[in-house]
This record gives structure tokens, C-alpha cells and sequence, in this order.
């Protein structure tokens, strides 16, 4: 597999500054980019501002030698360090067990042999590159397996990790927890009128209708289901998730969408907004089950339009019974019956 590595950053530490030298001309020359330290702590410092792609590290360097800078090194780039290349004077068994041990990945012996140095580092950069390549290609395939593959928003599957990780997080930080399902109104309806690819691109303009009222890259719209969407909106009070269901509600209507068979002609949804301080003796279904029950609420007052429900903590009396709750309506209507 051809490499191009013109463009490869080599990190060269070295308290020599005739080794650190001829390192660099040899490294300059194969047309590699090389950053010089001259000393530890330097090599700690550059290799955050330069990211390169190998590093080449003395293993003696007074004050802070090799060792403790891959020790570092690993710990502060939590499983992301570019390959490091030890240059070593020391031969002896314990040395290079530690080397290892430590994440070093392979060592050159001074005095150096260049040809068997340009061999390793033309070696460990192409692997280091094709160990990002894989784990990009790991990434995107982990966000295919959390998107719907109909409305490009989270899926189900990430709708359930996402709401469990900030149901943990509310409770450890004591932060509000809301959370909106939307509806589409009389949508059945709307496929027996317009047919099944009709209802999917329905499904799709409502979900990018919602993704763009969301501004805050932690609240996440999903779908939740069939012509339900969901909408997590993490360290958000009740007051400010009738604010966003307001606007769900709103743009939805504003957009217009022909719907002949629906009582104003045109699609809408009907929201069910809960919210919650979660607490230990709650459960992440509770606070569905909540916002599903102010749909309901919602729905039962005559569609377009949002109900919202907070979960109150249980009163001293009703702490003994785990999972106690009593909900507080409060209601919020687009449309406002006679």
C-alpha cells in the first residue's frame, strides 16, 4: 500500500544537540516535517501543539527522561498516542521491558543505524495513520447503527442511551431533566390519503422542521417510533421545555404542510412535554411515561398544541412508597378552545 508522508510531523526529543541535529537533517531530507525538543518537559509541551504522527524520544534526558514522558503521555492522551520511537543507549533486558510496559512500540540503539531507522519510521507512521483511519471509519459506522435511516435524526436505540446517560447525570450534577414527545397529528390519515412514500417524506420534512428549532448541541430530537418523535432536553426546567414545545408546535403549523383531511388542512403535532429532577428512587420510564400521558392530555384537548407535566418529588409521607409521584399539570394550548 503506497504511503504519502510529506505531510507526517515527527516529534524529535533529544538533549544531545548534535544527535537532536543530525536527526532532524535525516528526517528533513525523507521529507518528514520534524519538531525539535530539547528536553522532556519541551516534548511534552510540543507534542500537544504540533499533534504529530511519531515520536522520537531519547530515553536519557536529565530532569525528565523517556520513560516519564510516554508515561505522561499515555495518561494525558487517554489512549490516543502517536506511536513513540525510543532512541537508547540501554540494551539490557529490565530497559526495554520498561520501554514496553510504558507504550513505547519499538527502539533504535545508538549509535543509530539510519537505514533501519528510515525502515521503522516509514513503518509505525503508515500504521499510525491506518489505526486513525480505522477507528473513523469505527466512529461513522457507530453513528450509522444510532441514526434513523428514514429522518437522519437519532434513532430509538440512541434515544434510549442518550436519555439514561443524562437521567445519570441530572442526578449526580441535581440538574432538571425534560423531555417533549411530538405527534403527528391524524397522520393514518394522511397516509390513506397521499399513500406510504407521501407519509415517509412527511416524516421527513417533520423531522428537519424539529432538528432546527433545537439550538443546543446537548438537546437531541429523535424518533421515537412510527410518527412519534422525542425530543431530550437535558438541564432544561418545565418552563423552558414549554418554551421549545411551543416553538415545535408553531413551526410545524407555520410550515404549512397540505393535509386535506385534517381539520385545518394542513399537518400539525401535538406535544406532551414532562420534566423532572432525577432522583434515586425514579426511573428514566417514568418520565416517558409522564410526557406520554400530557400527549395523551394533548391530544384530548384537540391536537396542535402541547400539554406539559411536571414530576413533583414525593411528600415525606409518600417517600416510603419507592417511585411515589404526584404530577402538577400545567397546561399550554396553540389554540385555545372556545
Amino acid at each position: 500500500m503506497a504511503a504519502h508522508f510529506d505531510s507526517a510531523v515527527i516529534l524529535v526529543a533529544d538533549d544531545d544537540p548534535f544527535i537532536r541535529h543530525m536527526l532532524t537533517r535525516y528526517l528533513q531530507r525523507e521529507g518528514y516535517q520534524v519538531v525539535e525538543a530539547p528536553h522532556g518537559e519541551a516534548a511534552l509541551d510540543l507534542y500537544f501543539c504540533h499533534l504529530p504522527d511519531l515520536v522520537l524520544l531519547d530515553a536519557l534526558m536529565p530532569v525528565v527522561d523517556g520513560f516519564e514522558v510516554c508515561r505522561r503521555l499515555q495518561t494525558l492522551t487517554q489512549g490516543t498516542l502517536a506511536p513513540v520511537l525510543m532512541i537508547t543507549g540501554l540494551e539490557d533486558e529490565k530497559s526495554v521491558d520498561q520501554a514496553f510496559e510504558i507504550g513505547v512500540v519499538d527502539y533504535v540503539t545508538k549509535p543509530i543505524n539510519w537505514a533501519v531507522l528510515r525502515q521503522r519510521v516509514r513503518r509505525l507512521i503508515l500504521q499510525h495513520r491506518l489505526e486513525i483511519q480505522l477507528r473513523e471509519a469505527n466512529y461513522q459506522l457507530q453513528q450509522l447503527t444510532l441514526i434513523d435511516s428514514l429522518t437522519q435524526v437519532a434513532n430509538r436505540r440512541r434515544f434510549d442511551e442518550y436519555l439514561l446517560q443524562e437521567w445519570g447525570r441530572g442526578g449526580r450534577e441535581q440538574l432538571p431533566l425534560s423531555l417533549v414527545i411530538c405527534d403527528i397529528d391524524h397522520f393514518k390519515a394522511y397516509n390513506d390519503h397521499y399513500g406510504h412514500q407521501a407519509g415517509d417524506r412527511c416524516l421527513q420534512e417533520v423531522a428537519k422542521i424539529l432538528s432546527q428549532c433545537i439550538s443546543r448541541p446537548a438537546d437531541i430530537v429523535t424518533r421515537y417510533g412510527g410518527e412519534e418523535f422525542a425530543v431530550i432536553l437535558p438541564n432544561t426546567s418545565l418552563e423552558g421545555a414549554t418554551v421549545i414545545s411551543q416553538r415545535l408546535v408553531t413551526a410545524v403549523q407555520q410550515r404549512g404542510l397540505p393535509h386535506p383531511t385534517a381539520p385545518r388542512a394542513i399537518v400539525t403535532i401535538s406535544c406532551g412535554v414532562a420534566s423532572v429532577l432525577p432522583r434515586a428512587d425514579y426511573l428514566p420510564s417514568d418520565l416517558v411515561f409522564t410526557a406520554d400521558q400530557a400527549l395523551y392530555q394533548a391530544k384530548a384537548q384537540g391536537r396542535n398544541q402541547y400539554q406539559a407535566i411536571y414530576v413533583m418529588p414525593p411528600s415525606p409521607r409518600q417517600a416510603c412508597d419507592a417511585g411515589a409521584m404526584s404530577a402538577a399539570p400545567i397546561l399550554g394550548s396553540l389554540w385555545p378552545e372556545a
